[in-house]
């Protein structure tokens, strides 16, 4: 349990509100606790940097806030959907995850929540002349802090949108992504074969219809340790599965133990980078589909995709587990290793199909497939000459 919270999170803290309501918070406590820095002050304050001195400032925060945040949220929106029709629809929940765009905005709101706060407490008699001194030397820390903001953003909103910047994310989570698997190939579990159910094993069905989104492999493995049986994966992350069809296998268990087993395996509407390493692969491809479609016919973005892809299979590919086993953190369960030839497939094959007719497009796929074809892993390098082989042929498997 502990595994799927700390999942979920993480995904909250990468979405937007959760910045700006920890920033929010963070700023109204501080207005409600400077009073209480009265011992540590010197008795002699000058009244010049009091109520009259800071209210004025908060005023003029509080109204150019709100302007400055609805102005950039405006701006994100337009630019976050100019992206998704330039790329692929599926980036747009990636680019909801922008850590500079969340840190600015919720500056923003923070500033303008700090300001208004600060001119309601204000008004209502709360501060004393030593509060106000406090009270305006945070203020002079936030509007550094919003001027600093300002800049970043200024500089952010230079590629925001744009196809270089979109591309250079999707890459980040897919490299971040495969270099987990290389880390732990079958997640940490027995490597299993795909699609391989044990003899006399129980199904354990999925509970809803959706994407296998995660899999918590600490939960299963003590399920199975305490049922003195094996877990084996039937669907890996990234996988579509129905409800009721087997998203596991085991090897023994009543229905309240697959039950359990089924509620530790995350099914969502969507795919997710989290344990699902080929996602990336197949956002960068589908934006070079998008961008060899007759409607935009830019076969020079295809190309700078390829050559991204290139770099990500020849960097991050997963070693082969069945060859060198690693000591498996979760020996109860197992899971499908993700292959060579599954990383490949989901990267060229649809280029190639869009790009047929670009000659440009075909070369630099050629020549991606031969580099690839000398990789240090034997996988790769097998599965690279045997595609080379099928674009010849031209058939895809």
């Amino acid at each position: 349990m502990m595994e799927k919270a700390l999942l979920h999170l993480g995904r909250i803290a990468r979405q937007l509100w959760f910045r700006v309501v920890l920033i929010s918070l963070g700023s109204l406590l501080a207005l409600l606790l400077a009073p209480l820095a009265k011992p540590l002050l010197p008795d002699n304050l000058s009244e010049d940097f009091g109520r009259e001195a800071v209210l004025p400032v908060l005023t003029i925060l509080a109204s150019g806030m709100l302007a400055v945040t609805t102005f950039s949220l405006n701006v994100m929106v337009s630019a976050y959907r100019t992206a998704a029709s330039m790329a692929t629809p599926r980036v747009y929940r990636l680019l909801l995850e922008d850590t500079v765009t969340h840190r600015v905005l919720a500056t923003f709101v923070g500033g303008f929540i700090y300001s208004l706060s600060g001119v309601i407490l204000f008004r209502a008699g709360y501060y004393t002349v030593e509060g106000a001194f406090v009270v305006f030397g945070l203020t002079i820390i936030v509007v550094i802090l919003i001027v600093g903001a300002i800049l970043r953003w200024i500089d952010h909103l230079s590629s925001l949108g744009s196809m270089d910047h979109t591309l250079r994310l999707i890459e980040t989570r897919a490299r971040t992504s495969l270099r987990a698997r290389m880390k732990k190939p079958c997640l940490g579990g027995l490597c299993a074969r795909q699609d391989a159910k044990p003899e006399g094993a129980v199904d354990i069905p999925a509970a809803k219809s959706g994407f296998v989104r995660f899999a918590g492999l600490a939960q299963l493995n003590d399920l199975a340790a305490e049922a003195g049986t094996q877990i084996t994966l039937a669907r890996a992350p990234g996988e579509y599965v129905l409800r009721g069809q087997p998203v596991a296998w085991a090897g023994s268990g009543d229905s309240e133990f697959c039950k359990a087993a089924s509620a530790a395996i995350d099914i969502g509407d969507v795919r997710s980078f989290d344990q699902d390493p080929s996602f990336g692969l197949s956002l960068l491809a589908e934006t070079a589909q998008k961008a060899l479609s007759p409607g935009i016919n830019d076969p020079g973005t295809a190309i700078e995709v390829m050559g991204r892809l290139e770099r990500l299979l020849w960097e991050n590919t997963p070693a082969d587990e069945t060859s060198s086993p690693r000591e498996a953190a979760y020996p109860n369960v197992n899971v499908p290793p993700v292959t060579a030839r599954q990383l490949l497939h989901c990267a060229f094959p649809p280029i190639a199909r869009s790009g047929s007719d670009a000659p440009s497009v075909m070369r630099w796929m050629e020549k991606s497939l031969d580099a690839l074809g000398k990789h240090t892993n034997p996988d790769m390098a097998m599965a690279a000459k045997n595609m080379r082989q099928e674009l010849k042929s031209g058939t895809w498997g």
